[in-house]
């Protein structure tokens, strides 16, 4: 049965010498997979519609195994983001971490439009880091993860100085340290903009500046709370961090 969906490309691997199976993320169905047939060959009208983080429509063949993409129609193919490497590194690790965090068939609204969002905000030249910051904090609960960010994760106290503690999953206060001798001492702003990036509602988001002593934190804190709880290991990551080592010596 043909069946229309609203996706974004988030994955695709080479099958055969002219073919493709692509991973979309669906506003309908949540993650999903088609075989798209000569999708390799230039002249292919599946040639546009299949390349990594295109937004389309896609019209799915439906069985009772994977489907097979006869058609499709470009919303979007984030030109902006293509034609700059840096972009591109942080968009495939947003698109990797969508792909690695959730299951097939399982709709999920918020998540589809936070991608979309998120990848549009990267094409409008918004700061990548806080887009990529934004996004790791609101994945969190999709993975079931819940970061103790609104009061001290071990007495519960909603005042003081707080560190941010991965051993206790959370924000820890002046009075609780000993409870981690290895916790992250963190500043005002960085302890906000972590309570700001899991809540707030990312449409909200306008220009934002954030400090570079501001972002070091917050990416020792996010990658520090990923690799505890998170149980993925992505390429994408380990790419994104040598071209921001390659970003800070030119």
């Amino acid at each position: 049965m043909l069946q229309k969906c609203e996706g974004i490309i988030i994955r695709t691997t080479d099958y055969g010498e002219t073919n493709k199976v692509v991973t979309m993320y669906t506003r309908e169905w949540g993650k999903t997979g088609a075989m798209a047939r000569g999708a390799k060959k230039t002249n292919s009208r599946l040639a546009a519609i299949t390349q990594l983080l295109t937004h389309g429509y896609f019209l799915i063949q439906k069985g009772s195994g994977l489907g097979t993409l006869q058609q499709g129609e470009v919303i979007s193919s984030l030109k902006t983001v293509r034609e700059d490497i840096f972009l591109t590194a942080y968009a495939s690790y947003i698109a990797e971490l969508t792909d690695k965090a959730t299951e097939d068939n399982k709709p999920n609204p918020f998540l589809f439009e936070l991608l979309y969002q998120t990848l549009d905000y990267l094409n409008e030249g918004i700061d990548p880091e806080v887009l990529m910051f934004i996004y790791e904090m609101k994945m969190l609960n999709v993975m079931g993860l819940y970061p103790v960010l609104d009061q001290c994760s071990v007495c519960g106290s909603t005042d003081g100085h707080f560190s941010f503690s991965i051993r206790e999953g959370g924000f820890i206060c002046h009075r609780c340290l000993e409870k981690d001798p290895y916790h992250f001492k963190i500043s005002p702003a960085a302890a906000r903009l972590l309570r700001l990036f899991y809540y707030f509602d990312l449409t909200r988001l306008g220009n934002v500046s954030v400090k570079k002593e501001t972002k070091e934190e917050l990416k020792k804190i996010i990658s520090a709370y990923y690799e505890e709880y998170s149980g993925l290991s992505l390429k994408s990551k380990k790419f994104l961090k040598s071209m921001e080592s390659f970003r800070d010596m030119v």
